[in-house]
C-alpha cells in the first residue's frame, strides 16, 4: 500500500537568527534556528522567559524580520516583501490570539472582530454578518454589542479568537492564550484551538506552560534562542467544543483594502469621541481661525463696498475739470473755464455728456423758515453726468436755461428743513437771496459723500439764471464730463487736455479722473482686506498646529492600538489614512462650525451698524483652508504612526 506524501511545508525557517543592539551590547534572541511546519499541524513552541519564543512568534507572524537566514511562507521568501506586502501576508495568512487579548476598548465585540476584514475590503454588511456568526459559534453571540470592559477574560479571549478567524487564515498564532485566564476558561480556549486544528487550521501555540503545550501534537522547545527539542506526540485529553457545528465556515478573501474612507471616518469619530474634552479644545482652535477668516473678510468687503459706493455716488466714468494750472490748488476765484469750453468738450468722441458747475452759498426761505445751503448753477445734462435721478417733478430744461427761467431743483435735506410738515414741494416758490424761484423737481436722496459731506444739501438752478441773479461773472468752477466707455477714459482725458490747451493757449486747468480714484481706493481696501484676512489666517494656522500637537500625543497614547491594527493586517497606508482622517474630521467639523460662527459674528456686527458684504467665496475659502490645514498638519502624526514597528507597538503599554 502506497503511503500518502506528507503535506507541503507551509512555514520553512532556515538558519534564522535575530539580534538586537542594546547600547554596545549585541543580544542574540534567536540563534541559527531551522524548522518546518506543515499545513494542518498543531505545534506548541515552548520555552522559559528569554528563550526566544516571542521573537520566533513575531518572525513567524511577519511582525518582525530575521537578521539573517531565510523565512519562507508557502514558498515565498519574506525577505523580498515590502512592509505593505508583509501586512497583506499577516492579514490573509495569519490570525493572532494574544495573551492580553489586545481588543480595542472603544469598539464593541462585533467591531473588534470585524477589524481584519475592514483592511481586506469586505463590504460592511457581509463582515458584520460574518463577525456576529463567529461570535455566536464561539458562544458569546449575546455579548456582540458589548465593549471589552463589559466582558470577562474568557469572553474577551473568545472575541480575540473570532477576530483571528475573521479572514479565514491558514495559520492561527496563539501567544500564551491562557496566560490571563482562569483554569476553566483556559481549558475551553484550548479546546477551541484543538477544534480549529481538527478542521484543518494550522495552529501554533506559544507557551511556557507544559500542561498547555501538552494539547499540541508537536512540541518545539527553545532555550537561549536555539531549538533544543522537536518531537511529535499524541495530545492529551481535551474538552470538547460546546457546539456540534464547526467553529468556522469562512471563505477566503482576496480583496485588498485600498482606503475605505467611510470606515476611516467612522473610526476617526469613534477615536475622537473617546476624549471628547480634548477634541473640543482642539476643535475650538480651528473654529476660531475659520470664524475669524469668514467674519473679517465679510466686514472687510463690506467696508470696501461702502467706500466704493460713496465714491461712485460722485458719478461713474467721470472726469472733473477744475481751473488752475497743474499742481496749483484750485479755488473758485480762478476764471479760466467758460461755458463754451463745455460745448467744445461735448463734441469729442467717447463723451456721453458734460455739465458746467458754478456754486455759491445762499440763504433760502419758505414762509418763516430760513435755511442756508449751496446753490449750483448747471445745465440740464447734470443728472445724466452725475447719475443722479429725480425723485419728484423734473429737472429744468434747455428752454429754462435759454430763457433765464427762475426755477430750482432742491435736494432732500432742503426739503426736510423747509417743509418739515411733509407734502410735495413741487410747484411751490421759495426765496433765494430774496428772489422767488419755483420748485420744479426734487432730487433722490444720495447720502453722505466719501468725505462725509451731505450731498443732499444742495439746490440746482439754470446756469444762465445763476449768472444773472446769483453769481455775477460768467465763468464756471467745474466741468463734469461723463465718458461712454470707462476703458477709454484715459484717452478721453488726453483729448480734453489737448482741446482746452489749444483753446486757452496754455494749460490753465486740471483734469481729475474719478476712475483712478476708484482704483486707488479699491486697491487700498483690498490691501486692508488682505491684512485682515492674513491676521485671521494666522489664528487658523495656530489651530492647525494645535491639531498636529494633539494628533502626535494621540499617536503616543495609542501606540498599542496601532500595533494591534498592524497585526490584523493594516498597511502603512491604512494607518496613515486613519490618522490623517482624524485630523481632517477635526478640521472639517471645526470648519463647518467656524463658518457658521463667522457668519453669525458678521450678522451681529451688521446689527450694530457695521457694513458687511456676504459672499460664497470667504466661507468656501475658509473651509478649504481648514481642510487643507487638517491634511497638512495631520500628515506628520499619521506618518509617525504608520512608521511604527509592529513588535514595538504591540509591546507598548
Amino acid at each position: 500500500m502506497t503511503q500518502d506524501p506528507p503535506p507541503p511545508a507551509l512555514i520553512d525557517i532556515r538558519n534564522v537568527s535575530r539580534t538586537y543592539q542594546t547600547g554596545e551590547t549585541e543580544v542574540r534572541a534567536l540563534d541559527d534556528v531551522s524548522l518546518t511546519i506543515r499545513a494542518g499541524e498543531f505545534v506548541a513552541i515552548m520555552g522559559q522567559s528569554g528563550s526566544g519564543k516571542s521573537t520566533l512568534m513575531n518572525i513567524l507572524g511577519c511582525l518582525d524580520r530575521p537578521s539573517s537566514g531565510t523565512y519562507l511562507v508557502n514558498g515565498m521568501d519574506v525577505a523580498t516583501l515590502t512592509s505593505d506586502d508583509m501586512a497583506t501576508l499577516r492579514r490573509d495568512t495569519f490570525g493572532f490570539v494574544f495573551q492580553r487579548y489586545n481588543l480595542l476598548p472603544a469598539m464593541t465585540a462585533t467591531e473588534n472582530v470585524e477589524l481584519p476584514s475592514i483592511y481586506a475590503g469586505t463590504p460592511h454588511g457581509e463582515r458584520v454578518s460574518r463577525a456576529k456568526s463567529l461570535l455566536a459559534r464561539l458562544g458569546i453571540g449575546d455579548r456582540s454589542e458589548h465593549r471589552p470592559n463589559e466582558l470577562s477574560g474568557g469572553q474577551q479571549q473568545r472575541v480575540s479568537i473570532a477576530r483571528a478567524l475573521m479572514n479565514d487564515p491558514e495559520v492561527v498564532l496563539a501567544d500564551e492564550p491562557t496566560g490571563a485566564l482562569d483554569s476553566q476558561s483556559g481549558i475551553e480556549v484550548l479546546a477551541l484551538l484543538a477544534a480549529l486544528n481538527a478542521e484543518g487550521k494550522t495552529v501554533i501555540l506559544i507557551t511556557h506552560d507544559a500542561s498547555v503545550a501538552a494539547h499540541a501534537r508537536r512540541l518545539i522547545r527553545l532555550s537561549d534562542g536555539r531549538v533544543t527539542e522537536d518531537i511529535e506526540r499524541e495530545p492529551s485529553q481535551t474538552v470538547a467544543p460546546r457546539r456540534d457545528e464547526p467553529v468556522s465556515e469562512l471563505g477566503g478573501m482576496a480583496s485588498f483594502f485600498r482606503g475605505d474612507l467611510g470606515e476611516a471616518i467612522k473610526m476617526a469619530l469613534r477615536s475622537l469621541r473617546n476624549n471628547i474634552f480634548r477634541t473640543a479644545l482642539t476643535l475650538l482652535g480651528v473654529v476660531i481661525g475659520v470664524g475669524a477668516v469668514v467674519a473679517m473678510l465679510a466686514i472687510g468687503n463690506g467696508s470696501k463696498q461702502n467706500v466704493m459706493d460713496r465714491i461712485s455716488a460722485m458719478g461713474t466714468n467721470l472726469l472733473m475739470i477744475r481751473p488752475g494750472a497743474p499742481g496749483m490748488r484750485p479755488t473758485g476765484d480762478i476764471a479760466t473755464l467758460i461755458p463754451d469750453d463745455v460745448t467744445a468738450i461735448t463734441a469729442l468722441s467717447n463723451v456721453e455728456a458734460a455739465a458746467p458747475e458754478r456754486s455759491t452759498t445762499v440763504t433760502v426761505r419758505y414762509g418763516n423758515i430760513d435755511y442756508r445751503t449751496q446753490v449750483t448753477g448747471t445745465w440740464p445734462s447734470y443728472p445724466l453726468v452725475r447719475d443722479w435721478n429725480i425723485a419728484s417733478g423734473g429737472f429744468f430744461t434747455r428752454a429754462d436755461l435759454d430763457g433765464y427761467a427762475p426755477v430750482i431743483v432742491i435736494g432732500q435735506t432742503i426739503v426736510n428743513n423747509l417743509f418739515p410738515d411733509g407734502g410735495n414741494p413741487v410747484g411751490k416758490y421759495i426765496l433765494v437771496q430774496n428772489v422767488p424761484f419755483e420748485i420744479v423737481g426734487i432730487m433722490e436722496a444720495k447720502g453722505a459723500s466719501s468725505f462725509g459731506s451731505d450731498q443732499d444739501d444742495v439746490a440746482f438752478v439754470p446756469l444762465s439764471t445763476g449768472y444773472m441773479r446769483l453769481f455775477g461773472k460768467r465763468y464756471v468752477s467745474t466741468i463734469s464730463v461723463k465718458a461712454q466707455d470707462a476703458a477709454l477714459i484715459d484717452d478721453t482725458e488726453a483729448k480734453i487736455t489737448s482741446l482746452l490747451t489749444a483753446r486757452h493757449k496754455t494749460q490753465d486747468f486740471q483734469v481729475r479722473n474719478t476712475a483712478s480714484i476708484l482704483e486707488t481706493a479699491e486697491a487700498t481696501q483690498n490691501t486692508l482686506t488682505i491684512l485682515l484676512g492674513s491676521v485671521a489666517a494666522i489664528s487658523l494656522i495656530v489651530g492647525g498646529i494645535g491639531v498636529m500637537n494633539i494628533m502626535l500625543v494621540s499617536v503616543t497614547e495609542r501606540t498599542r492600538e496601532i500595533g494591534i491594527r498592524m497585526a490584523t493586517g493594516a498597511r502603512q497606508l491604512d494607518i496613515m489614512l486613519q490618522f490623517n482622517t482624524e485630523a481632517l474630521v477635526v478640521c472639517g467639523v471645526g470648519g463647518i462650525i467656524g463658518v457658521l460662527g463667522g457668519l453669525g459674528t458678521a450678522m451681529l456686527c451688521e446689527f450694530f451698524g457695521v457694513s458687511v458684504v456676504y459672499s460664497v467665496t470667504p466661507p468656501l475659502l475658509a473651509f478649504s483652508c481648514a481642510f487643507a490645514t487638517g491634511l497638512l498638519f495631520g500628515y506628520l502624526p499619521a506618518r509617525k504612526a504608520a512608521s511604527l514597528d509592529p513588535v514595538v507597538a504591540l509591546s507598548s503599554e
